[in-house]
């Protein structure tokens, strides 16, 4: 019988399928991307770290740039105010360093000044974990009490909602992630870290990695889809 509920749990499976072609695509793309601008250095020799200090403190934001280990794993943190860069970031030298940096900042920038969608995701953040952790279990326990009635549908709708929760994290991260991006090169530019080529190189950097907020947001919107296919299918 538990092999009964897991061949309902996982129906329709199909629908999550464009999502991860999509999601495999684009971290592909921001890989390759990457470390083909990884090897081209920037004229001026600057560092990432050197960059982000440079603009931080040219918008007056008084943060520490800390190393930490791993690759693409540049984040800024609002809980603790601290702009943290991979190795490869904090020391490269390279266009996509540069890139990666600035737009890190934008992050930092966009906190500084109250920027509406960050301020949203970050307030909403703590609910949203719950629901991307737990939506989708509650959902299983649904199908597990079996049986058409109201319970079992109730159940699954609660986590349903929980993992909506999770969706509107994912779609709420788009404009928080572009407008970072467009900070970046816009500051890049008229600050003179880069000329028009390498410019050129850090757009395509950022617009690679774009595409994984994307993809995560396609994803998560054909989940919800398939978890609300399923409900359905329980009412019925």
């Amino acid at each position: 019988m538990l092999g009964g509920y897991f061949e309902y749990y996982f129906g329709y499976i199909w629908i999550l399928v464009p999502g991860l072609i999509l999601g495999f695509w684009a971290q592909m793309k921001v890989k390759s991307t990457y470390a083909k601008y990884s090897r081209v250095e920037n004229k001026r020799g600057i560092t990432g770290a050197q960059t982000a200090k440079y603009i931080l403190e040219g918008y007056g934001i008084d943060i520490p740039v800390e190393r930490i280990g791993g690759t693409l794993t540049d984040h800024y943190d609002p809980s603790s105010r601290v702009l943290r860069l991979s190795s490869g970031v904090y020391d490269g030298t390279d266009v996509a360093a540069l890139g990666v940096a600035a737009h890190e900042v934008g992050h930092a920038i966009q906190h500084n000044r109250g920027y509406a969608p960050l301020s949203i995701r970050n307030g909403f953040y703590p609910l949203c974990a719950i629901g991307d952790q737990f939506g989708p279990y509650l959902v299983l326990i649904g199908i597990m009490i079996g049986g058409a009635g109201s319970f079992s549908y109730y159940i699954m709708m609660a986590g349903i909602i929980l993992f909506a929760f999770a969706v509107f994290f994912s779609l709420v991260t788009l404009p928080v992630e572009f407008d970072a991006s467009n900070r970046a090169i816009k500051i890049l530019d008229k600050g003179g870290f880069l000329d028009q080529e390498e410019l050129d190189g850090a757009k395509k950097v950022l617009s690679a990695a774009a595409l994984t907020y994307v993809a995560a947001a396609v994803s998560a919107i054909l989940t919800l889809l398939r978890l609300l296919m399923l409900a359905q299918r329980r009412r019925d």
